[in-house]
């Protein structure tokens, strides 16, 4: 969720001065304020501000007037001091600091009459003053310092004139100073009038090519796309753990509090989960940074797989979750985890349990419309997609509920194949007339088949009224009793009447392990001819463990006194016991409808006690405890055998005979009056026949 898997990531880790190893293009359209070239226009604007200086301050020109007469003071008290010499008056001159006179400029100071002197003074405060009378800045002293020899009265003579031009320059100052605040105010003023500036890129429009050295201003514009990842990615870090762990904690409490029957093996707990992380981590390899992809990755097809499988439930549960994660810090992330959900809900609804092509079509229409819808619903008031855009889109959303559809008929098969289930197109296939195994037992043994066709429709209608898998059902009941195939004559659908039964020539014991023993054919046959695993079971447990009761009698009437000497372990079913509502389903079907075959009810109250007898002796045996049935499963699935019972062994009213090519004295019919005589004679018959088929 966090580290960039993707073949075409959402972000990068990137840094400034670093190359950029693959190209970078724009995903989407985007207009923003780039505050690199807006800083820089800023910058630019301040620096075209020139410095602001104060106006030219009277006191600084006072000073420095002061200065230059306190040092022709001095000079003019070494000129009369009489303590000194020459040669020492000399040296003091040229130690007056900032002066800097040589020895020439000290011979002509020293040489001045007094008259000459102050002449010179006076002119060197006269210039110093014209001088600095005007506002002088930092960057024009030296400007006005070489002016200052035109400002010196033509009239002195050159020699004083060179005095003054000596002693002036060093005095003049600068008298309007800089005033960083006047400067700061001005530069912000001129900041603040530049207008922002602003960026704009396409989608598809390369930011970055390989190779290119990352700037500020690319930097901003993938920060703008959010395609940086920092080195530090504690936040991303957190961000994706609370997600995963507010889903895991809904999914564990749903699991502990539910627990739905097709979550209770460890094996399909495996499988759903490694393909929920398969799903999971194509999508995000796939999907980000991408505008198109995300529309056409078929994540509905997880959905349709789970709910087709195992249960609608299900197959929403995971989906949702599915679909929050792959769309997690995509762009467009909500637009796409309502596509998600949205088409793969209505997608999984329309579809059901899959059990014909059909349903697979309309699953990936139905999805194709939603997804559709929700397009339209997010990009027509988005002003950004224009209509070529939309249209793609539409058509992407049109090959993504098809491609959804067609991956779940792969997903079904591989999955029936590593968990051993059943798929409803696998069901439909074997349940053909003309399968190859069901054709076996038609020819082979008919009364077999017509056996399992009657157990079939019980079996399947009472699957129905307790919410089981009535066509896995059916489809169970038509094979359960292919093992037979192998000695037909030896069971007594496939007797021919009048014929010998071996039953009345063999040991009880061996009778017993024959009739057991097309239990373990019948698994034989359904392996030769690919039956799935989940059909199999059928065979394996439709008598559970019971026993051969009529073989088991026998034995016991044989030993006469030495009954304890006959085992009943010797005549009962390996098993296993039912494992599933389908398979007791079937067990109590099977015996049901032997017993009525055998039995012959006459009316509705005998049909309904050899039910329940039935099915009461099942359970006391036993034989469902490994199974989820209530005894309101019971009840309903009684009512459900005594109906199709009861429309079965109804009685039927005898025709007359009619042949078109006898003469009309030769049509006459039978009185209603004697046919109905005749019809209580064949009911009155029913009690004795009963009776033979007893003895």
């Amino acid at each position: 969720m966090v580290f960039p898997i993707a073949i075409r990531p959402a972000t990068y880790t990137l840094n400034e001065g670093e190359v950029v190893f693959q190209d970078i293009q724009a995903p989407r359209t985007l207009t923003y304020e780039s505050e690199f070239y807006t800083e820089q226009a800023r910058i630019e604007a301040e620096g075209k501000v020139s410095a602001v200086y104060l106006p030219a301050d009277p006191l600084i020109t006072r000073s420095q007037i002061d200065r230059l007469q306190r040092t022709l003071d001095y000079i003019g008290i070494i000129r009369n001091d009489s303590y000194a010499d020459r040669s020492q008056k000399m040296d003091d001159l040229s130690k007056i600091e900032g002066l800097g006179l040589d020895v020439i400029q000290s011979q002509l100071i020293l040489d001045m009459s007094d008259a000459k002197w102050e002449t010179t003074k006076q002119e060197c405060l006269r210039v110093l003053e014209l001088s600095m009378r005007n506002s002088i800045r930092p960057n024009n002293v030296f400007d006005i310092q070489r002016n200052v020899p035109t400002l010196v009265s033509y009239s002195l003579p050159a020699d004083q004139s060179a005095i003054v031009t000596k002693m002036v320059p060093p005095f003049i100052t600068a008298n309007s100073l800089y005033s960083d605040e006047d400067t700061r105010a001005a530069k912000n003023i001129a900041r603040n009038a530049v207008a922002p500036v602003m960026v704009k890129y396409v989608t598809g429009q390369a930011i970055v090519s390989r190779g290119q050295v990352i700037t500020p201003a690319i930097l901003e514009a993938l920060e703008q796309y959010k395609l940086i990842r920092g080195k530090n990615d504690t936040q991303s870090i957190i961000a994706s753990v609370a997600l995963v762990f507010a889903l895991a904690l809904f999914v564990s409490l749903y699991y502990k509090k539910i627990r739905p029957p097709s979550l209770t093996s460890n094996r399909t707990i495996m499988v759903i989960a490694g393909s929920f992380l398969v799903f999971l981590i194509a999508a995000r390899f796939l999907t980000p940074n991408r505008t198109i992809f995300p529309y056409l990755f078929p994540i509905a097809a997880f959905g349709f797989t789970l709910s087709s499988l195992f249960s609608l439930e299900l197959g929403i549960l995971f989906t949702f979750i599915l679909s929050v994660l792959s769309a997690y810090g995509l762009t467009f992330g909500l637009e796409i985890t309502l596509y998600y959900i949205l088409s793969s809900f209505i997608g999984m609804l329309v579809l059901g349990r899959g059990r014909h092509i059909g349903s697979f079509f309309w699953a990936g229409v139905a999805s194709s419309g939603v997804g559709m819808a929700v397009i339209l619903a997010f990009r027509l008031p988005n002003t950004i997609t224009d209509m070529v855009g939309i249209v793609t889109l539409l058509g992407a959303s049109i090959f993504n509920g098809m491609a959804s559809a067609s991956t779940t008929l792969l997903l079904q098969f591989l999955f029936a194949q590593i968990l051993g289930l059943t798929t409803g197109l696998q069901l439909l296939d074997i349940s053909r007339p003309d399968h190859p195994l069901l054709q076996l037992i038609l020819q082979k043994a008919p009364g077999t088949y017509q056996h399992s066709l009657q157990v079939s429709n019980l079996a399947e209608q009472a699957a129905r009224v307790v919410g089981a898998d009535a066509l896995l059902v059916r489809v169970g009941a038509f094979h359960h009793d292919a093992g037979k195939v192998t000695n037909p004559s030896f069971f007594i659908e496939n007797q021919v009447v009048g014929s010998l039964n071996p039953h009345n020539d063999l040991d009880p014991r061996e009778c017993s392990r024959t009739i057991i023993q097309h239990v373990a054919d019948g698994v034989m046959l359904a392996q030769k001819y690919g039956l799935p695993s989940r059909i199999q079971d059928f065979i394996r447990e439709h008598h559970g463990t019971l026993v051969t009761r009529y073989q088991f009698t026998h034995a016991l009437q044989l030993a006469a006194e030495n009954q304890e000497q006959v085992n009943i372990d010797d005549f009962r079913y390996p098993g296993p016991k039912p494992r599933s509502r389908e398979t007791a389903i079937l067990m109590l079907a099977d015996g049901c409808e032997a017993r009525a075959r055998a039995e012959l009810p006459s009316n509705e109250k005998a049909i309904e006690e050899l039910v329940r007898s039935n099915i009461d002796q099942v359970f006391r045996d036993g034989q469902l405890e490994n199974t989820d049935l209530t005894m309101r499963d019971l009840n309903l699935i009684a009512e459900s055998f005594i109906t199709t019972l009861k429309n079965t062994y109804h009685p039927r009213i005898l025709y007359p005979r009619y042949d078109p090519h006898e003469t009309d004295a030769s049509q006459k019919t039978e009185p209603l009056a004697s046919r109905k005589t005749n019809r209580d004679n064949d009911l009155n018959k029913i009690p004795q026949q009963q009776e033979r088929k007893r003895k």
